[in-house]
């Protein structure tokens, strides 16, 4: 068979493993909302406690027969269906490959080969929720944070395009900067994706709609929201100053104190706050740090706070217990700056859509240099910090 050919079919090969798993991903949903398969996967989720220890030997045999056997014949099916209507002699491979998985979940029905159910390994969750691709505690969300939501079986793909790769409801959401434009906005949104908004505001002349909850702090006293914390899913950083074309001393403390360091004592006593699986699992960061980390905002200290502050997220999302994501905005429309372009409600929603679809950097912005310039520092910035730097010790 000549080289080209052969390398032509493997293509197929990996589109048909692929594919399989867009099926797998499929078949899933539909259990969730057909009863028919609702009927079937509801073995799967009765099988489980919360660590993933099977409930009962019977019972996890049972749900491999009703649920995990079906799965796969609909994998295998599909694939080999592909192959015959196409002649893509490649797509085969897909068809072995959902064969595989059939086999184990006959094994495992039998007793057998039980290591082989690698995302219902009983124990401890001691990683965070996988982003391309599904670990444990991506997939422990689906059983005990939100049953309609992280769907996927293997790659994330299809729940980053559905916007379930991250549920927000009914979740505590704590948002700092919470009197200002976006602070406002960002808790009118969480509200509308019925998650569970608390405003954090220096100011005690702050009022906010019925239902959010207000909570006081102040710079310096961050360890004080240490036990409120233990009660917050997601925490926003959204708090800043700009400072404009000031160089004073005051300036300068004002800047790093608002934009910086402030932010990152609250981030590290929301880190204290994750001690068990659920919280791993669950907690995240976000920090907007703006599109300043690496685009001119003519606002000098405003450039260097939040470059400082960007830089420390980066060094620590690579220890940190949870997920930890950046909020990098354009201008929009605010009292602070009443020629933005974009509307704080919008950038709100946009922000809102890209944390669903478990987007690690979420960037809004008109200008498209920060699409391009924003990856590349964090690339090259997280392989110099992994390089040059030592993990925490004990």
């Amino acid at each position: 068979m000549p080289l080209e050919t052969v390398v032509w079919q493997g293509l197929w090969g990996v589109i048909a493993i692929v594919m399989a798993e867009a099926v797998r991903d499929i078949y899933h949903m539909v259990s969730h909302y057909w009863p028919p398969l609702m009927q079937l996967h509801n073995w799967h989720h009765r099988a489980y406690k919360k660590d993933f220890t099977p409930v009962s030997p019977t019972l996890y045999r049972q749900a491999q027969l009703h649920n995990d056997v079906p799965e796969a014949l609909v994998m295998a099916g599909a694939l080999a269906g592909l192959a015959v209507a196409t002649g893509i002699f490649g797509l085969w491979l897909g068809t072995l490959y959902s064969l595989g998985f059939l086999f184990a979940a006959i094994a495992r029905a039998q007793g057998w080969l039980l290591a082989t159910d690698l995302t219902h390994e009983p124990g401890e969750l001691t990683t965070i929720p996988g982003n391309w691709w599904v670990n444990r505690t991506y997939h422990w969300r689906h059983h005990f944070d939100d049953t309609n939501a992280y769907f996927a079986g293997y790659f994330t793909l299809l729940d980053k395009l559905m916007g379930t790769a991250v549920s927000l409801k009914g979740k505590t959401v704590a948002v700092t900067g919470a009197s200002g434009t976006m602070g406002r906005a960002l808790l009118q949104e969480l509200a509308r994706q019925k998650a569970r908004p608390i405003a954090l505001t220096t100011s005690s002349q702050a009022t906010f709609d019925d239902g959010i909850a207000c909570w006081q702090w102040q710079p310096g006293a961050e360890a004080d929201l240490q036990e409120a914390l233990k009660k917050v899913d997601i925490l926003i950083l959204n708090h800043g100053v700009n400072v404009h074309g000031e160089r004073t001393p005051s300036a300068i403390q004002t800047s790093l104190e608002a934009n910086a360091l402030s932010g990152w004592r609250l981030m590290e006593v929301f880190f204290s706050t994750v001690e068990t699986s659920s919280q791993r699992a669950m907690k995240e960061v976000w920090v907007n740090t703006s599109e300043a980390e690496v685009n001119p905002a003519f606002s000098p200290l405003y450039e260097l706070s939040k470059r400082l502050m960007g830089d420390v997220v980066n060094l620590r999302r690579l220890d940190a217990p949870c997920v930890v994501r950046k909020v990098i905005l354009g201008p929009f429309k605010s009292n602070l700056n009443p020629v933005g372009v974009m509307s704080a409600s919008w950038v709100a929603w946009a922000v809102l859509a890209l944390a669903k679809r478990n987007v690690r950097n979420i960037i809004v912005t008109i200008n498209p240099l920060t699409y391009v310039l924003f990856p590349l520092k964090e690339l090259g910035q997280n392989i110099y910090f992994k390089l040059f730097s030592r993990p925490p010790q004990g």
